[in-house]
């Protein structure tokens, strides 16, 4: 590729060939994040990529961009309204609690965000700071997570009560006895980003197709995929990242491993001139006082966002009607009247309901199909994925094209072992 000259250290079943880069071709590692990560390869595998959210797209042009013959399906498009990446903003941000891998991510996420952004002239990725509100009782998670943002680089203020007050009077800080700000966080743009992935990905010459996957999945070797178009298309390696319908297309291999919830979000209009509530003016937030809740201030004048990250009832993707919890909204109004004072009596001016894409301990899937080397399953977002997706997307290239071997943490054999993720079923990770 390029004239990069490689020795050659072993060849995959998919035809891809693996080198490592010597000196007179250029000086990378491509096992750690760069800049610009270029595999040298006598052959340019193809690669099928199912999913064109988060993770599949990004994973999609990750490994356009490191040599690869790609082809890229979703069957409703990008950042449409049934998949786990639609909707207008999601959230990001670095604190996560202690001894888990996605405060680093997040760390390299920032970076590429920021990189792609300049490389589009686009902007998605809104920083009015993120602030996450600690009670004294019950604050185990922020007190983890100030260690990770240390070691991650990723800048943070802890801050008192009385600061919060006088930072942000708006907000009532009852019950709050300190608090994490991330002053280079804040929220993404959802669909628009998913959609500017793919324009990428074109641009550059993947292939993009809208159609969705028929037939059996599960049965050993695949020799192509049928089409909802009824035509067949062949590869070297498929990846499903296939959002809450993995479980679905997988049934023996992924099954409930992945449960799709019901989410409901809520956009409440501020009084008229008050300007208190958009994100020039207030950051994004997290709230642990009982249930934990968080907002996104207004953006694109779409109201005041709050939602409640409690996981849902089970939800059908597909056919499964949008409709808010009346219950839950009239626990959203009485806490949105206690923490926004201003906000009492804000008329509900949109709503929108989403779903999780959860595993039972709220980590990732990210491995081989136990049967098939060169098929990958990656999902399991689990409400806090959609962030990650340029950093998984690198490492998913690489795991690719290096055979490598995915984290233990994201492995789908976690599942059948006393691990400690197992031990931890169903506490989740929030956002």
């Amino acid at each position: 590729m390029g004239g990069c000259q490689g020795k050659v250290q072993g060849q995959r079943s998919a035809g891809i060939q693996e080198f490592t880069l010597s000196r007179g071709c250029c000086e990378l590692d491509p096992l750690k994040p760069s800049d610009t990560i270029l595999y040298c390869m006598r052959t340019k595998p193809h690669i099928l990529l199912i999913g064109a959210g988060a993770f599949g797209g990004w994973t999609a042009l990750h490994l356009l961009q490191a040599g690869a013959k790609v082809t890229l399906l979703d069957a409703w498009g990008p950042g449409n309204s049934r998949s786990s990446s639609g909707g207008e903003t999601r959230v990001m941000r670095g604190t996560y609690g202690p001894d888990q891998p996605y405060t680093e991510m997040a760390a390299r996420a920032l970076s590429l965000w920021k990189k792609y952004e300049r490389k589009w002239k686009r902007q998605f990725l809104h920083r009015p700071g993120v602030l996450w509100m600690a009670t004294g009782r019950d604050d185990a998670f922020e007190r983890g997570s100030v260690q990770m943002l240390r070691a991650a680089k990723i800048k943070f203020q802890e801050l008192s009560s009385a600061d919060m007050r006088k930072f942000w009077p708006q907000i009532n800080f009852e019950g709050v006895e300190w608090g994490i700000f991330e002053p280079e966080c804040g929220y993404l743009e959802a669909r628009g980003s998913c959609q500017a992935v793919v324009e990428a990905f074109i641009a550059a010459g993947g292939k993009y197709r809208q159609a969705a996957v028929k037939g059996e999945l599960e049965s050993g070797s695949l020799l192509g995929l049928n089409l909802s178009d009824g035509s067949k298309i062949k590869a070297d390696v498929y990846v499903f990242a296939c959002g809450p319908w993995l479980g679905t297309l997988f049934p023996e291999t992924v099954g409930d491993l992945i449960r799709a919830t019901k989410q409901d979000v809520f956009f409440f209009g501020p009084p008229a001139g008050d300007n208190r509530f958009s994100y020039e003016a207030m950051p994004v937030w997290a709230d642990h006082r009982g249930k934990f809740r968080y907002g996104i201030p207004g953006s694109d004048r779409r109201g005041f966002k709050i939602a409640d990250d409690t996981r849902g009832p089970d939800f059908d993707p597909t056919q499964g009607e949008r409709m808010v919890s009346p219950e839950t909204l009239r626990e959203i109004h009485e806490y949105v009247g206690f923490r926004f004072p201003a906000l009492k009596n804000a008329p509900l001016v949109e709503t929108r309901v989403c779903q999780y894409e959860q595993t039972p301990d709220s980590h990732f899937i990210v491995d081989r199909h136990p049967n098939n080397e060169d098929v990958w399953l990656v999902g399991g977002g689990s409400g806090h994925g959609f962030k990650h997706g340029p950093a998984l997307g690198e490492i998913m290239s690489r795991l690719i094209l290096r055979d490598g071997t995915p984290n233990p943490i994201w492995r789908l054999d976690r599942f059948n072992k006393k691990s400690p993720a197992g031990r931890e079923k169903d506490r989740g990770l929030p956002l």
